[in-house]
């Protein structure tokens, strides 16, 4: 007889958990158990210190990849989880990933999506996903299958939570890649304070805030009122 298939983590004990700077990981794939990180040292990008390359502006205006924002969050999942090279694992089980599904259906955790290609064929080539939770969204796990997807994902993130009045874009570890962005590093106990100055709603949700740069776009491209706010802030 198999073994029951494990639940998924509660809604209530991952936002518990987030709100005190720790977060789930796996050894693999199928690992059923996780266990629970609380970082030494956090990283995170402040909204105003956003460092965009004139490429990647560049990319953002000529809207280059199409941006939505919670339209494929399992698919997103799937990508991130997908190996990187021969032999490598996962951190994001598919326990993880039925949690982090559930939190999305729970309106705390949002997918942004680059996509490519003809109405009713275009193909997913990008993305990022992660917790939200008072002003503050948790990083996850970003992928890309094409030049700069995954930064232009995350340049839509930033604009629009400036726009939506968030306050703290938590990226958990420091790397070459996230300090090229403008990440900086702290301690677990400053990241905490920025979480506790974090509280309270933002002006209005992250769904909300890409509703109006679409309806504020028009016709017109969006990409360029993203990448205004970009130049604003790099």
């Amino acid at each position: 007889m198999h073994a029951p298939h494990p639940l998924p983590i509660p809604v209530d004990t991952l936002l518990l958990a987030y709100r005190n700077g720790i977060f789930p990981m796996a050894d693999a794939r199928d690992d059923p158990e996780v266990f629970w990180v609380e970082p030494r040292e956090r990283a995170i990008i402040p909204l105003e210190g956003f460092r965009a390359s004139k490429s990647l502006r560049k990319t953002v205006r000529q809207d280059r990849y199409r941006v939505t924002l919670d339209r494929a969050f399992p698919e997103v999942i799937d990508a991130c989880a997908a190996p990187r090279a021969a032999h490598d694992g996962s951190w994001i089980s598919h326990r993880i990933q039925a949690s982090y599904i559930e939190l999305h259906d729970a309106g705390r955790a949002h997918s942004v999506e680059c996509w490519t290609g003809p109405d009713g064929r275009e193909e997913l080539i990008g993305g990022l996903y992660g917790v939200a939770f008072d002003r503050v969204f948790c990083g996850e796990s970003m992928f890309s299958r094409a030049d700069n997807a995954s930064k232009v994902a995350l340049a839509w993130l930033v604009a629009l939570m400036r726009r939506a009045g968030y306050a703290l874009l938590d990226c958990q570890f420091m790397t070459d890649h996230l300090a090229s962005l403008g990440a900086v590093g702290m301690p677990q106990a400053d990241y905490l304070e920025q979480v506790s100055a974090a509280r309270g709603r933002p002006g209005c949700s992250l769904r909300e805030a890409y509703s109006s740069v679409l309806e504020e776009a028009g016709a017109s491209s969006p990409g360029k009122l993203i990448a205004q706010s970009l130049t604003q802030t790099s």
